[in-house]
């Protein structure tokens, strides 16, 4: 392939997945700025909140092991050009909500309409760029969800004083539709890669997957590491600014914009370097261990100390959430080619399983602490305690198992 054909197929092809991404990311954090807003328009407590922000996160989740087997089988242009059509009708109903009921299906559907935004990319990536090619351009598409989660910040704060949450909504949508429409009638197709085995032949690998040991002794760490962190950026890291810190809204607009700034800086560190630290015995699963203990110990502090180097510790947090991501790569590395989407879907069922389960959790757990008697700022304390908890057994298994191996 020639340098011309190389950078054509990157503008059809990278750039349109790029965008669908970034679409995906806006989406699923575009609350911890607009929640606030529609919870005092709709008078909305803390619980429903959770509930509305996490429906995102179940559809999501629940998708995931049906797309891996449309993705084999159909390939990445149809199935997420389909889905962004989902994405779009949710973002409308989303917007013409004025109710809990009608604002958690808009949401649902919306995560439903980009739950192939990052797979399918994957996807694509392994069917037309060659094997040495595929760390950077995993690290360059995460770079562009740092973006859309850049957008759901300042500039997104920036824009509710020009325009309503409504109208934002709206704009949404129309975008979606366009991306749908690059990915249908520009990004080129790959046939020989489009065919897949039987529905029974798909299962048991599926089944495979779920029963391996290495598949578990990273699940655990997506449920509540990943998802945990994409639960509280998503909804309960402002709130969180607001009660214990006692940040207004500008504030933590920017406190949002330097976690996501030092998330894309982690993606585009993967983009540039995962495949030289290889090259040079620098192994990824002790680079994800690490930097796993790094965000255990900020989140600890963070729960501790609220107002301790909150604009230095949070960004640290993103940073190593945005080495999360490794994960995907040392599951799918421990299968054959054939189960390596199947084997990433089964860890992002995990991953968004723990991102619904925790944000709609933490919020249950606030309003029914304060019900009993507590103050906000300690039942807010209390929910992040728990949650540190858990990732503290996480990281532990991830270790005992490891030694075990």
């Amino acid at each position: 392939m020639t340098h011309q054909d190389t950078h054509g197929l990157w503008v059809r092809l990278f750039l349109p997945f790029a965008a669908g991404y970034f679409l995906s990311y806006l989406f699923r954090t575009v609350n911890a700025v607009l929640g606030p807003v529609i919870a005092r328009e709709l008078q909305l407590a803390d619980n429903a909140l959770g509930l509305l922000t996490s429906t995102y996160f179940l559809a999501f989740g629940a998708a995931q092991l049906p797309l891996g087997m449309l993705l084999d089988r159909y390939g990445a242009r149809r199935v997420e050009a389909g889905l962004l059509l989902i994405a779009a009708a949710g973002a409308c109903v989303f917007a013409l909500s004025d109710a809990l009921v009608g604002l958690a299906i808009g949401r649902a559907l919306i995560g439903l309409g980009v739950s192939a935004c990052l797979m399918a990319s994957f996807k694509a990536f392994v069917q037309w760029f060659p094997p040495e090619r595929q760390a950077s351009l995993t690290g360059w598409v995460m770079a562009s969800g740092g973006l859309g989660a850049l957008a759901a910040s300042k500039p997104l704060e920036m824009t509710l004083a020009i325009a309503g949450w409504r109208e934002i909504v709206f704009a949404l949508a129309i975008i979606t539709l366009l991306v749908a429409a690059a990915l249908f009638f520009f990004v080129p197709d790959k046939q020989e890669a489009s065919s897949a085995g039987g529905f029974r032949e798909q299962m048991a690998g599926v089944r495979r997957i779920f029963g391996s040991a290495h598949f578990w002794r990273y699940g655990p760490m997506g449920l509540v590491f990943t998802g945990g962190f994409m639960a509280v950026q998503g909804l309960w890291a402002s709130r969180w600014m607001s009660v214990l810190e006692g940040i207004d809204g500008a504030g933590i607009a920017a406190r949002l914009t330097l976690i996501s700034g030092a998330m894309l800086a982690g993606f585009l560190f993967m983009g540039f370097f995962a495949t030289g630290l290889q090259r040079r015995g620098i192994r990824l699963d002790r680079l994800y261990f690490w930097a796993m203990v790094v965000a255990l110990a900020c989140f600890a502090v963070i729960s501790l100390q609220p107002t301790f180097a909150g604009n230095w510790l949070w960004p640290i947090l993103g940073a190593c959430f945005s080495l999360s991501n490794i994960s995907y790569s040392l599951v799918a590395t421990a299968f054959p080619p054939a189960l390596s989407g199947r084997a990433n879907t089964a860890l992002n069922l995990l991953v968004f399983a723990g991102a619904f389960g925790l944000q709609w959790g933490i919020g249950i757990l606030v309003d029914a602490l304060q019900v009993a008697g507590w103050t906000v700022d300690t039942a807010y304390r209390t929910a992040f305690f728990t949650l540190l908890g858990g990732q503290v057994l996480a990281l532990g298994w991830l270790l005992v198992s490891g030694r075990r191996r």
